[in-house]
């Protein structure tokens, strides 16, 4: 790996604890030389996690779209700030840069790009890893529900299985470092999407 995408709330949630993470995970991607790629916001989680890599003189990425450049206040102090015309581009830029995925809590927009890059790998669009950063619990009720959708069988266990989910960010780096992807039929080819 040698980029990882980290999904984020732009704002900053209710503990702070939610902010702490976010920066101790961006001082852990430089730590470790990996660089970050984001939704290239300055405010919340999604400044937190840059200002904490970028403090630790590592290499963030942003990628916004211009009608939200003003509205997430675009860190102004990033390595690179790509601004794009809508969320599909920048969802996939995001994961055309990137070796793979962490969400730290986050709102409908964190969710909506956790499930459609997790999906992406459900249909074998990509093999990259998967993590939820699990802070304070923040996931416990999402993966319940997700169990439940396993039961109901709208989902395989091992699709399921795909994501990667821990409370510690040194465990959940390294989980990813190590993650060798299930076997999965490629139900649509890349050209397709």
């Amino acid at each position: 790996m040698k980029r990882v995408c980290v999904f984020a709330g732009s704002s900053p949630g209710a503990r702070p604890e939610y902010t702490d993470a976010a920066r101790a995970l961006g001082k852990s991607l430089a730590v470790r030389g990996l660089g970050l790629v984001y939704g290239g916001g300055g405010t919340g989680l999604m400044g937190a996690v840059a200002d904490g890599i970028l403090a630790e003189g590592g290499r963030a990425i942003g990628v916004i779209p211009a009608p939200l450049v003003e509205r997430e206040l675009a860190h102004a102090d990033l390595s690179e700030l790509r601004v794009v015309s809508t969320m599909h581009e920048r969802k996939a830029m995001m994961e055309d840069l990137s070796d793979g995925f962490i969400a730290l809590p986050g709102g409908l927009g964190t969710l909506d790009e956790l499930m459609e890059i997790w999906t992406w790998a459900q249909l074998g669009i990509h093999a990259k890893p998967c993590g939820l950063l699990n802070v304070c619990g923040y996931y416990d009720a999402l993966l319940d529900f997700l169990d439940r959708v396993v039961a109901e069988e709208f989902v395989e266990p091992k699709h399921l299985r795909m994501a990667i989910v821990e409370g510690d960010i040194e465990r959940l780096l390294d989980r990813l470092e190590a993650y060798e992807p299930p076997q999965v039929r490629k139900w649509v080819e890349e050209s397709e999407i």
